[in-house]
């Protein structure tokens, strides 16, 4: 039996457990197994997403075997987490690396820390607005919560619809690697349309859905900047693009939960802000990969 110790901002205390070393018990086994919030995407060691530092409390020194897969030494320097010391020390004398994947790093019979940031999709403190977000509402307050679900699903059609286009596009220039993310991003954009419309239920909501004038670009907040199809956009480049109407999405929900005066209203936009939040966050990683990639490669 080990102790692990979880530690993170985003949590209250640390959380210690019980778990049982073995050939299937990976840190971020445990720590869903005990609802411990450490991100992943892939959960298979392709993304890098479930980095987190590991402390190791043995107190006679010995740190046990650790399998360091060729996968996650690799995803391991792309993200600028491990030294070529480290590589050769691990490999050498079996001695693990302070960073590891959680989802590739097996549980020994010996107690550790785990410490990891966590995604924070509604910070303690305020995140920056941009000057658009005080009138994302149109200059008109959002007054009940059907209304709110109509701006909700007008923002999630249309960035679906442009995300689309913005696939379409990719794939007529030849660009497939940058086509398939776009048509990633409107797969999310059409989960959060079909959620919003099952919030509408059977009520016709087509009265109360906002006209292009009430936005400050007039175009919904999740429509990015990019339009034409160039050949040589990178994959960084959308990514970036992404990011940005990613952001703006958040914005548009976050203000209608901090000044709606409706409780219920604030309560399904904070949602969507969470959910906005998580999308935030997977761009933000696959971004910082993508740097990681190319300094990498210019080394």
């Amino acid at each position: 039996m080990a102790n692990v110790t979880f530690s993170s901002p985003v949590m209250a205390n640390n959380v210690t457990v019980y778990a049982v070393a073995g050939h299937r018990g990976t840190i971020l086994s445990v720590a869903k197994a005990h609802r411990i919030p450490i991100p992943f995407d892939c959960g298979d060691g392709e993304c890098g997403s479930c980095v987190v530092q590991v402390k190791h409390l043995s107190g006679d020194g010995v740190k046990y075997g650790i399998a360091l897969t060729e996968k996650e030494k690799e995803m391991l320097r792309q993200l600028g987490k491990i030294t070529p010391d480290e590589i050769e020390n691990a490999e050498v004398n079996d001695m693990p690396p302070p960073y590891r994947l959680a989802c590739q790093c097996f549980i020994r019979d010996e107690d550790i820390m785990v410490t990891f940031e966590g995604d924070q999709t509604m910070p303690g403190r305020k995140p920056r607005m941009s000057i658009a977000a005080a009138i994302f509402k149109g200059g008109q307050e959002i007054r009940s919560v059907d209304q709110f679900i109509a701006y909700a699903i007008k923002v999630e059609e249309e960035a679906a619809i442009h995300f689309d286009e913005l696939g379409a596009a990719m794939e007529a220039v030849g660009n497939t690697e940058v086509a398939d993310l776009f048509r990633q991003f409107a797969g999310y954009s059409r989960l959060h349309y079909e959620e919003a419309k099952s919030l509408a239920g059977t009520a016709d909501l087509a009265a109360l859905m906002p006209g292009d004038h009430v936005w400050p670009d007039l175009v919904t907040p999740e429509r990015t900047a990019l339009w034409a199809g160039d050949p040589d956009l990178s994959r960084l480049d959308a990514l970036k693009a992404a990011l940005q109407g990613e952001l703006l999405g958040f914005e548009f929900y976050h203000h209608i939960a901090e000044t709606s005066p409706d409780p219920k209203i604030r309560s399904m936009a904070k949602e969507f802000v969470k959910e906005e939040g998580e999308h935030v966050a997977i761009l933000e990683r696959w971004i910082e990969r993508e740097w990681a990639q190319r300094r990498s490669a210019a080394e």
